[in-house]
C-alpha cells in the first residue's frame, strides 16, 4: 500500500486548480478576472463572502475598471489548500449562476 507524500498532495490540489479556467497562479497569490457590471459585481462579492467566511479564508475583491477582480493567497510556505481550491471552484459556480440569471432577465 502506497503511503501518500505531501508534494502529491500538492501537486493535486495544483492539477485540480489548473483545470479552473482563467485563474493565474503568481507566486503564493492565484487570481481572476471577470467582466461584471456593478449589480452583478455585488452579487458575487456577497456570495464569496458567505463560503470564505465558511472556508475560513480572506479572498480580496475588488472593481476596476470595469471589472472584477479576485485575488486568493496562500499561507507564508506557498502551499496551496483545500480550501483555497475549494473557493476557487465556488467562485466558478457562482459567476456562471450570476451571468446565466442576467442573460435571462
Amino acid at each position: 500500500m502506497r503511503t501518500r507524500r505531501s508534494d502529491d498532495h500538492v501537486d493535486y490540489l495544483t492539477d485540480a486548480l489548473s483545470l479552473l479556467e482563467g485563474w493565474i497562479r503568481d507566486g503564493r497569490e492565484f487570481r481572476r478576472t471577470l467582466r461584471l457590471d456593478d449589480t452583478q459585481h455585488a452579487a458575487l462579492a456577497e456570495r464569496i463572502q458567505v463560503v470564505a467566511d465558511a472556508l475560513q479564508l480572506r479572498p480580496h475583491v475588488r472593481r476596476r475598471d470595469g471589472q472584477t477582480q479576485i485575488k486568493l493567497c496562500t499561507p507564508d510556505d506557498g502551499a496551496l489548500s483545500n480550501g483555497e481550491v475549494t473557493l476557487a471552484a465556488r467562485i466558478e459556480d457562482m459567476y456562471r449562476t450570476i451571468v446565466s440569471s442576467s442573460q435571462r432577465s
